[in-house]
């Protein structure tokens, strides 16, 4: 069923797609543009220059698009884009970008945000990602494709979460992850690779192994992170998943890349 319930507020100016569901008690600000199908269960909040993509469903108390927790934002528009087919849960907070990261905050495809989960001022967000109850981005993460945050895991600004990393819940994470690798802890460390996952999505027996066969080459004592780099990159030249990590840590900018705890 569709239609805007007689207790939502619509500003003059939005957008709405062909059978867009209102409910109860939603507020939605006059730069907002919502997708076809997109369904706001009751008493949520959109706002800012947002845009929602088809199909997703944002959950009561949810508050999207208000200005960036940012002591730098004076007010300048900026913008939050959601993609498709999103489910967005209880009192999830997703804030447009700033000018000084570039504008927008963009959220993929096809992701899940549990309970209370928050994205800040310029995250850039993948596909099929999922974001347990209370997990945190700081402003300017970068979240790769179907990364798992676990619940109330924190991720520090400009830190980069690589594709298919699990992150473990109640973790601090301040420096970035390797793509499908698991970190876990109080500060973070890395503690190996995310194989349920990667079985999961059907990585073949062989980059698993290939995967196990660099991930030790990589993280071992001997040698330089440049010189491990280069012999894992000489092992596996046509190898996608390990040329993914390789070119990960190669590219690393605002951070360092999480290493695994050095047993005394």
């Amino acid at each position: 069923m569709s239609g805007v319930h007689p207790t939502a507020i619509v500003a003059p100016g939005a957008e709405l797609g062909v059978g867009v569901t209102i409910g109860p008690f939603c507020v939605i600000g006059a730069k907002v543009r919502l997708g076809d199908n997109v369904e706001l269960v009751s008493h949520v909040c959109v706002d800012g220059v947002t845009t929602i993509g088809p199909r997703t469903r944002i959950f009561p108390f949810a508050v999207i698009g208000h200005q960036p927790q940012d002591m730098k934002y004076k007010g300048e528009e900026t913008r939050l884009e959601v993609g498709a087919d999103n489910v967005i849960r209880e009192h999830v907070t997703m804030h447009p970008g700033t000018s000084g990261g570039g504008g927008v905050t963009r959220i993929g495809n096809n992701c899940l945000f549990m309970i209370s989960a928050h994205v800040a001022h310029d995250c850039q967000v993948g596909d099929n990602v999922v974001m347990v109850n209370h997990a945190t981005l700081g402003g300017h993460v970068h979240v790769g494709d179907y990364a798992i945050l676990g619940g109330l895991s924190a991720i520090h600004q400009f830190v980069r979460i690589g594709p298919y990393a699990m992150i473990g819940g109640m973790s601090g994470v301040e420096a970035d992850v390797i793509p499908f690798g698991m970190v876990m802890g109080e500060r973070a460390r890395l503690s190996g690779l995310n194989i349920v996952g990667l079985k999961r999505r059907n990585f073949s027996r062989l980059d698993i192994q290939a995967l196990r066969t660099a991930y030790r080459l990589l993280f071992a004592q001997e040698g330089t992170m440049a010189e491990r780099l280069d012999d894992v990159a000489a092992l596996y030249p046509e190898n996608r998943p390990v040329r993914s990590i390789i070119d990960f840590i190669r590219s690393a900018d605002m951070r360092a890349v999480t290493l695994p705890k050095i047993e005394k």
